[in-house]
């Protein structure tokens, strides 16, 4: 049956509570979720200042980071230019030395407005408090008193304060237990009294060393890290901030990816992002921690429609009181999450270009995926192909060639009406730009301006162009780096002037190629056999770019110099010189949903996520206003 919603809705789906009416969907986020933790591929070494970090902690806008270790016994100040962005992090030249109190800190925490900064130590076994005549300024920073934890543990980890003050948590590795504390006055550490409560780690987690803890914003959740497992464990408290109540969520995320020794971890005042650090790298890696909602308002029909963009946990509002029943149904479109290289895969499609040239170096494809363009070192010309069937390498067919001015063509673009083609190379390191009097058309094309970029890299591989034609970049082989210019006037190669490097990138760097928001760029690296993912904080901005992932094709290429993405990123194309073959791998994921912990399922298990091009249908029922849903899968994946 065709994919027409309108005639499932009117023919025997729509429910009877409430509406027979199409309902609103309302969106939201929902953060401190460890469930839906991700890696966001940012982070920033403090390896030049401290050897042996233990503690991090934020000021209150997010735009200054502070790191405490026992490598040197100092807090050490960085600013960030976007709050709570470690990638942004600069060392301030700032820093505080703890050693007359504590020779082995391992936690640095402040006060709400910042005029207080709280130091604990496994040396002293205690936390110190100083004051500060200007908020968060650590350099003059003045030691006031200090309180005691040895009589519950000899080697304190983590520290942290409830949100007003007046409670204070350790993490013991001598004792493997979280210990509570009162403090009379709020942010006062004379003032301490042992609340006679703990969380014993080893019996509750299995993990016997708790390094950090933390909380949501009002207490009802604690977040514990780790070092036995490597992990950051999620618990509820029935009672607010009262570690004694807390209870474990089964639910956990493993740092041993980024960290493999655990030492601490800090969340966001929202609890969007979380950040760790360890012994290991050295290196404050940050997270997402947020889950995009979707509810469902029973107050304005019964019959809903999500198509995913992103991961997303569904639920349900505003059902009829206790003792009515409550109907809705759900059309859930399955769709997908392109340009991810962690699930790649070969498709065993592969077609040869050996044909027009043994070392293809440069490929395009028309936005529609009806065109493809080649070029390659053993011959000075583009070679232009028509595909029947978009982006089907099967129906690839040779159409024409043209000959350039460039004797080792590496790299070829298009403006985006097919008027303009770019051609880069190192024969001569330049940039060329082509006016093609019909569109898309290359024996029309002929040469109307040159860019010598000789002494900016002069090994030019690939070339991309920002979607408005403002910005051109490629691949320097001679630096290892990629290279940004800006155009005065977009697509004029005339007022092309180079603006910056990219950090470091992987040696013998290739063809780039963008995501469509400037937020990613996959290159190829033809001495790994790799294709690599970076992310760019600032769209576009190259100087931000740092390393996400990468993917191996040395099974089908090992000297790959392409990947380009089908328009969707759900197919991605490599080529290279060593079989002169463009090889076809599936880059795509269905986005996960989960759902609300009030929808019972039959069986217990919540369906997967329908597949692309498909719709499940789901019904969800509750007669007890909402505390429970009843949820079933009508119809699984219909096309």
């Amino acid at each position: 049956m065709a994919n027409n919603k309108d005639f499932k809705v009117k023919n025997g789906i729509k429910p009877t509570a409430y509406y027979e009416a199409v309902g609103t969907v309302t969106s939201g986020i929902e953060n401190f979720v460890l469930s839906n933790a991700s890696y966001t591929g940012k982070s920033f070494s403090v390896s030049s200042e401290e050897s042996t970090p233990r503690g991090i902690e934020f000021n209150s806008d997010g735009t200054k980071m502070y790191v405490v270790g026992n490598g040197g016994d100092k807090v050490f100040q960085y600013s960030l230019s976007t709050a709570y962005d470690v990638s942004t992090a600069s060392y301030d030249s700032v820093f505080f030395n703890v050693n007359s109190q504590e020779s082995t800190p391992s936690a640095v925490r402040f006060n709400n407005d910042g005029t207080k900064m709280f130091i604990a130590g496994y040396n002293g076994d205690d936390v110190n408090e100083y004051t500060m005549s200007t908020a968060y300024d650590i350099a003059n920073a003045t030691f006031v008193d200090s309180f005691s934890f040895s009589s519950q543990d000899t080697a304190p980890l983590g520290f942290i304060f409830n949100d007003d003050g007046t409670k204070m948590y350790i993490a013991g590795n001598s004792s493997d237990k979280i210990h509570q504390y009162s403090l009379s006055t709020a942010f006062d550490v004379s003032t301490g009294s042992y609340d006679s409560k703990y969380l014993d780690t080893a019996t509750v987690l299995s993990d016997t060393v708790p390094v950090d803890l933390a909380f949501n914003s009002d207490g009802t959740k604690m977040f514990v890290g780790g070092s036995s497992q490597e992990k950051i464990f999620q618990l509820s408290l029935s009672t607010a901030y009262d570690v004694s109540t807390a209870t474990y969520d089964n639910i956990s995320f493993s740092t041993q990816s980024e960290e493999s020794n655990l030492m601490g971890f800090t969340f966001s005042p929202d609890g969007a992002k979380f950040y760790i650090f360890g012994s290991t790298q050295d290196t404050v890696f940050q997270y997402s921690a947020e889950l995009d909602s979707r509810i469902l308002d029973l107050s304005t029909g019964s019959v809903f429609e999500i198509t995913p963009t992103s991961d997303i946990q569904v639920g349900l509002s505003n059902p009829a009181a206790s003792g009515t029943v409550s109907q809705a149904t759900l059309l859930l479109d399955g769709a997908v999450n392109g340009y991810d290289l962690s699930g790649a895969a070969y498709d065993s499609v592969s077609t040869s270009l050996a044909s027009q040239n043994n070392s293809p170096m440069g490929l395009y494809f028309t936005d529609d995926g009806t065109q493809m363009f080649m070029v390659g070192a053993s011959a000075d010309e583009v070679n232009q192909y028509t595909l029947s069937t978009a982006w089907d390498l099967s129906t690839l067919t040779y159409v024409r060639v043209l000959a350039l001015a460039e004797t080792i063509p590496s790299g070829i673009f298009f403006k985006d009406d097919g008027t303009k083609m770019y051609i880069a190379g190192y024969g001569g390191d330049n940039i060329y730009e082509h006016t093609l009097t019909t569109a898309w058309n290359i024996s029309t094309g002929s040469i109307t301006h040159t860019l010598d970029v000789s002494t900016v890299d002069n090994i030019p591989f690939g070339l991309f162009f920002k979607p408005d034609g403002t910005k051109m970049y490629f691949s320097g082989d001679e630096n290892d780096k990629l290279v940004e210019y800006n155009l005065s006037t977009a697509w004029d190669l005339s007022t092309a002037t180079f603006n910056q490097y990219s950090p470091s990138i992987v040696a013998s760097p290739r063809q780039p190629f963008f995501t469509s928001d400037g937020l990613k760029v996959f290159i190829p690296n033809n001495s790994t056999d790799v294709v690599t993912e970076y992310s760019l904080s600032t769209a576009w901005d190259v100087s931000t770019l740092s390393y996400v992932q990468e993917f191996d094709v040395s099974s089908q290429e090992t000297n790959p110099y392409v990947a380009v993405f089908k328009d969707d990123g759900t197919k991605m194309y490599v080529t290279g010189s060593t079989n002169d073959t463009i090889y076809q791998y599936s880059t795509s994921s269905a986005y996960t949903v989960t759902y609300d912990s009030t929808l019972q399922w039959g069986g217990g298990t919540a369906p997967d996520s329908p597949a692309a091009n498909e719709t499940d249908v789901l019904t969800f029922s509750t007669r007890d206003g909402g505390t429970t849903y009843q949820a079933a899968i009508a119809i699984d994946g219909a096309a």
